[in-house]
């Protein structure tokens, strides 16, 4: 199949564009290589991608741009079957800062690629949401019935992204399905996050730095369970028109994360707190009965294996991706 993966050179995206390749399908990424992290990592996965596109019958082609760009989404859709919409501003504490920038990158960008793919006709829009809708819980695990009152400018631009894709499955017809990804981690994660830096701190000595008192909990989910559902979505349309959470169902507080990797690696150090940073959500934790329903979605790994294989992951790739965490 001919597949379009925005933002395809991001953590979540270079990982579907490698695996698609692989399979043999023709990939097309668009990614604008943000400076949100170090660049390094994404030219790292679109060298992946390549390598996987040569070793099969696939293609993948990057193409440097934006989803603001009309113009480019209108002639990239032209040949598309399907669309992987995975480009967005990400994270929750930039979101605070630059607010406008949020909005113009997760909404209006999800609009006009919403739009090229009806003009297109493609034959399904996955878009890739996130837990950060749900914010101040009512009641745990959320399903998808939960309200939606975010905490942060970023998680109401996904609030807003949602129901433009929504609106363009029931107005037009255009197939489509959001899928919300809780706290996504594995090999090649954006150097920022905690489970990173946590492993780095410790590889490199110095005890892992907490922010709050730790009882924030929260629903890793692996990076290859992401994946295997995005490719269920090549050959269903069960889900369209549908909002999916995409869980591990397995949650963990922050503290006992950093405790466990902490212990993995060196026992010895001490856990260090600081302030706890703006727009963070309390808690996460995901019914994923209805994915499991629709797209026979089940996760593989409880946080506890996830870690250990990122742990490995991380060394045999320390002397590239460390300088990556540590710069972060």
């Amino acid at each position: 199949m001919r597949l379009l993966v925005t933002g395809g050179a991001g953590f979540i995206g270079g990982h579907l564009a490698e695996n698609f390749a692989r399979e043999g399908h023709d990939v097309t990424v668009l990614d604008n290589l943000e400076p949100y992290y170090d660049r390094r990592l994404k030219e790292h996965n679109i060298d992946v991608g390549r390598t996987a596109a040569s070793e099969s019958d696939g293609s993948y082609e990057f193409v440097e741009g934006n989803v603001t760009d009309t113009s480019l989404l209108d002639e990239l859709l032209t040949d598309t079957d399907i669309v992987y919409h995975q480009a967005a501003q990400a994270g929750v504490r930039t979101s605070v800062d630059h607010p406008k920038k949020v909005n113009e990158y997760n909404v209006v960008g999800t609009v006009n690629v919403l739009d090229a793919a009806r003009k297109a006709d493609v034959d399904r829009v996955v878009h890739a949401s996130s837990s950060s809708v749900y914010g101040k819980p009512e009641y745990l695990p959320y399903d998808e019935e939960h309200p939606n009152e975010p905490v942060s400018p970023y998680g109401a631009s996904k609030v807003a992204a949602e129901q433009y894709v929504r609106v363009y499955n029931e107005i037009y017809g255009l197939p489509t399905v959001s899928l919300r990804y809780f706290t996504v981690y594995g090999p090649r994660m954006r150097p920022n996050m905690a489970i990173s830096n946590f492993v780095s701190r410790c590889l490199r000595g110095k005890p892992p730095v907490v922010y709050g008192d730790g009882t924030q909990t929260r629903d890793f989910t692996y990076v290859a369970d992401i994946a295997r559902v995005n490719e269920t979505l090549l050959s269903t349309s069960e889900a369209d028109g549908e909002t999916l959470n995409i869980g591990s169902t397995d949650t963990i507080d922050v503290l006992t994360l950093a405790e466990t990797v902490r212990d993995t690696i060196d026992p010895s150090l001490d856990i260090q707190f600081t302030d706890r940073r703006e727009g963070d959500a309390e808690h996460t934790h995901a019914d994923v009965s209805k994915a499991q329903r629709l797209l026979d979605y089940a996760p593989t790994r409880s946080i506890r294996e996830g870690v250990d294989e990122f742990i490995d992951w991380y060394r045999e790739n320390r002397d590239w991706y460390e300088p990556l965490v540590v710069n972060s």
